[in-house]
């Protein structure tokens, strides 16, 4: 899916968030972007054209997740102690606040983009590169935790249709494109060469494998006792995702899924 060629002085590494996603899995199968819904179909709870393809993908995840994620994620918190998952996760947390800082601008989100710096400069130098958080104890405001395809929803383009990505889990085929361009949003990715470049991706795949541990019993029961392990964790997705999204100042698109969001966000273990 994704590919390493670096330039002859540049590096991309895996950004934290897209990292999050591969080892905290629900599903899914990237197809083209380019499908829109009908006025007809934009008024569905969902829409999922590609739904048997999904559904093979699903399948596959889930089989991937039994396999091999799970159990590597139950050894590894087994093995490590609490305090060390801590400070990995808030070093991988770090390194993906110049990502946010990028979108919030792409977003004209000023605030969230001033916010961010500041905790990265705080937790950055104080806080010994993120490993510890005295931007908190100093009482600012939580990372934004944006992505592009969030700046995409703010620019207006449309949701499309319903997707499951293979490893990297649900998405949408805007989230999709998302995806692909945060690989670049990351400012490190150009100031950080290799082998330095792991030690981002290593923390992030060590924060995701917490997480999918952490979340164990919830994601367990989604994928392996609910009725229809695919509807469910697509119904979470989407409600959590357009939760957020209708959230976003300075949206000048009106989702035609609105008026679907709940009127408070369900936990998603699936969440970045």
């Amino acid at each position: 899916l994704m590919t390493d060629t670096p330039l002859p002085t540049l590096s991309f590494p895996v950004p934290t968030g897209a990292v999050l996603r591969l080892i905290t899995l629900s599903g899914v199968v990237a197809l083209s972007a380019c499908a829109k819904p009908s006025p007809s179909e934009a008024t569905r709870d969902v829409f999922d054209p590609y739904e048997s393809q999904n559904r093979e993908v699903h399948d596959f995840n889930r089989g991937f997740d039994r396999a091999l994620v799970r159990p590597v994620a139950k050894g590894y918190s087994a093995a490590i102690p609490d305090d060390i998952e801590t400070v990995i996760g808030r070093f991988a947390t770090n390194l993906s606040l110049p990502s946010d800082i990028v979108n919030n601008v792409l977003q004209l989100n000023m605030r969230g983009a001033i916010h961010d710096t500041a905790r990265l400069v705080v937790n950055t130098t104080f806080g010994l590169g993120g490993l510890f958080d005295p931007a908190s104890e100093m009482g600012m405001p939580a990372g934004t935790n944006t992505d592009f395809g969030e700046t995409l929803h703010v620019w207006g383009a449309r949701e499309g249709a319903y997707v499951e990505l293979p490893v990297l889990g649900p998405s949408t085929e805007r989230d999709t494109w998302g995806i692909a361009v945060d690989l670049f949003t990351n400012p490190l990715s150009y100031l950080v060469e290799s082998p330095e470049s792991l030690i981002g991706t290593g923390a992030g795949v060590a924060a995701g494998l917490s997480k999918r541990d952490k979340f164990s019993e919830t994601i367990d029961a989604i994928l392996y006792e609910s009725a229809d392990s695919y509807a469910q964790s697509r119904s979470i997705f989407l409600q959590n995702r357009r939760f957020k999204l209708g959230g976003t100042a300075g949206s000048v698109y009106d989702d035609p899924y609105g008026t679907l969001e709940p009127s408070a966000p369900l936990e998603d273990p699936y969440a970045e």
